[in-house]
């Protein structure tokens, strides 16, 4: 079992910056693969990032290329976004999900294609 807790969210001005923080419960979080995801009010969760298990592969969502970064310490059982040059279209609730690396790699729409979601941090960038 693996508990995911998101962290960092807030108010920020165009332009700045913000760093979240999904911190993992169990001790088998290097299993897995990990995402970032946000839903802005009124559409749909969308992707943001992705990291692999090991940490050597990251993707992400074209609207995040060149300003996020996504990181992990699998000795600390977390994972990081780093986001720069915020705009407003970012604006909406950041959430962490986990996908065992025993179900493959990849970029999925369904929810249940991972195995645990955090509760989400609201993220809001104001013009």
């Amino acid at each position: 079992q693996v508990q995911l807790v998101e962290s960092g969210g807030g108010l920020v001005q165009a332009g700045g910056s913000l760093r979240l923080s999904c911190a993992a419960s169990g001790r088998t979080f290097s299993s897995y693969h990990m995402y970032w995801f946000r839903q802005a009010p009124g559409k749909e969760r969308e992707f943001v990032a992705h990291i692999t298990w090991s940490g050597r592969s990251v993707t992400y969502a074209d609207s995040a290329k060149g300003r996020f970064t996504i990181s992990r310490d699998n000795a600390k059982n977390t994972v990081d976004l780093q986001m720069n040059n915020l705009k407003p279209e970012d604006t909406g609730v950041y959430y962490c999900a986990a996908r065992h690396n025993g179900r493959g790699y990849g970029r999925f729409l369904a929810t249940d294609e991972y195995d645990y979601w955090g509760q989400g941090t609201q993220v809001t960038v104001s013009s």
